[in-house]
């Protein structure tokens, strides 16, 4: 997934985005509200992880700002305060769920993929397509019973290819799914991927290239 973590304490964003970025997500970080509101502006994302006192632009602005967009990000507000009325509150200015600190970063997690989840059609915790399957709780691939080691960023790409179900790809949304808003956008990440993960995956190709689309499992 694509997650915007909003925190303005820099060591906590830090930690949190390493640690949804070890579980293959792609995350950007915002140390305050305009920021947040900035970045949702041009990005595509998943889920937002909204800490609710934030400077320039208050969490709840913001908040409000991304529930009237219309789109399909989920937000899972973060507070100090934990008591009822404050998750109350936030839930009603658009929050999706609600995390008092201090947390446990494996409950953050099953929170953050529990509102993926709902942030677009539902996929199975197994992804089956062509001799190839994916555990996406297990982070394990194998195809033709055999285990493949994939890197992060071949595990992202490779389970964006199986949700498409045989429809083809483009680069950008590779680059949008699988990358944070540090990635060039003309950058030649997405075709070495692509090139890595299939020589890992083995004969005969499976993922296939379709001249000015994308790549596709078929």
């Amino acid at each position: 997934m694509r997650i915007l973590v909003v925190e303005d304490e820099g060591l906590l964003a830090d930690a949190v985005a390493e640690w949804l970025r070890d579980e293959a997500h792609a995350v950007d970080i915002a140390l305050d509200g305009g920021a947040a509101l900035e970045r949702f502006g041009v990005n595509d994302y998943d889920v937002v992880i909204l800490d609710r006192d934030l400077p320039v632009v208050h969490g709840d602005d913001v908040c409000r700002e991304i529930a009237v967009s219309g789109g399909d990000a989920r937000i899972l507000m973060l507070t100090a305060a934990g008591d009822v009325d404050d998750r109350v509150a936030g839930l009603a200015i658009g929050a999706d769920d609600y995390l008092p600190k201090p947390f446990a970063f494996r409950e953050l997690s099953a929170r953050v993929n529990a509102l993926g989840r709902r942030a677009r059609p539902a996929a199975a915790p197994l992804l089956e397509r062509a001799g190839i399957r994916l555990d996406q709780h297990r982070r394990q691939v194998h195809r033709d019973g055999r285990y493949v080691p994939l890197s992060r960023k071949e595990f992202a790409v490779l389970a964006e290819l199986l949700r498409a179900e045989g429809a083809a790809v483009s680069a950008e949304h590779l680059l949008e799914k699988a990358w944070d808003e540090n990635a060039d956008p003309f950058t030649t990440a997405v075709r070495i991927t692509i090139h890595k993960l299939r020589r890992k995956l083995g004969e005969p190709p499976i993922v296939l290239t379709e001249p000015g689309v994308g790549y596709r499992i078929p």
